[in-house]
């Protein structure tokens, strides 16, 4: 079988970059960093989220379902600087040369890893390949919209139109699935300040779940997969976190929101 990877990313305000760019002076600290670009981007825009290439990512999580199982978890330790999360991403693409699959990975978390790679000078030949080494690449690639290496469930369910775009914590309920549990977006930035990582790593764990049950359903709405088929892969994906469940309080929570029908 084609490898599939789900992937989410997390992430703060890169206020080493905001203060290259800003020129804030050093005796500021982070905090108030961050609430001046907030400030700045709400007067220009209406809205404080920062442009994307700002985005500093603290967390991506990895669904990766493959002809050994099924794993799911987040790549390296909270510790780890973000130029290693980004490159072990990658490496991810260039191994398994997988289905990429994301709820608004072609909106926001592609474009900041895009970014966020450049500045760190991270490699990603096959990420990027576009048919130079690889003819398939040229008419089937991670970049294109409307190509299928990288399935943005977001934007395809919406037929690439932005207004008809639903969350992934609403439509994942609607089907029977667990959905957000215990955090939102809005909250990654107070919680990384109080130096919670682990519960956002969690979190970001969550949200690739969800994602892959969607997915699952879309396979099944598309005729690709069988209902028994479908069957296999959703017990698969319980039977994997029921195995984490007893170290994992994030993935008792979630099998608890997600009862056997």
């Amino acid at each position: 079988m084609t490898p599939v990877l789900c992937f989410d990313i997390e992430t703060v305000p890169d206020v080493a970059g905001l203060r290259t760019l800003r020129g804030f002076d050093a005796s500021i600290d982070d905090a108030e960093v961050a609430e001046r670009a907030f400030a700045q981007r709400r007067e220009q825009t209406g809205s404080d989220f920062l442009p994307l290439h700002l985005q500093r990512v603290v967390a991506i999580a990895c669904l990766l379902r493959d002809d050994d199982g099924l794993q799911v978890r987040c790549l390296g330790q909270p510790d780890d600087p973000e130029a290693k999360l980004v490159q072990m991403f990658y490496r991810f693409v260039e191994r398994y040369t997988p289905q990429l699959v994301s709820w608004n990975g072609g909106g926001f978390d592609l474009q900041v890893l895009h970014y966020r790679g450049l500045v760190h000078g991270v490699q990603a030949g096959r990420y990027w390949e576009q048919g130079d080494e690889d003819r398939d690449f040229k008419w089937n690639n991670y970049l294109g919209r409307y190509h299928s290496r990288h399935l943005d469930l977001m934007d395809l369910l919406a037929l690439y139109t932005p207004r008809a775009n639903a969350p992934l914590d609403e439509l994942a309920k609607l089907c029977g699935f667990p959905g957000k549990l215990g955090m939102d977006g809005a909250q990654v930035w107070p919680a990384y300040r109080a130096g919670r990582l682990t519960e956002i790593r969690a979190y970001c764990e969550t949200d690739v779940a969800n994602t892959y049950l969607v997915f699952c359903r879309f396979q099944l709405m598309r005729g690709l997969w069988t209902p028994e088929h479908y069957r296999r892969e959703i017990a698969l994906l319980r039977e994997t976190l029921q195995a984490q469940a007893g170290q994992a309080a994030h993935w008792r929570e979630f099998l608890q929101a997600w009862p056997e029908r």
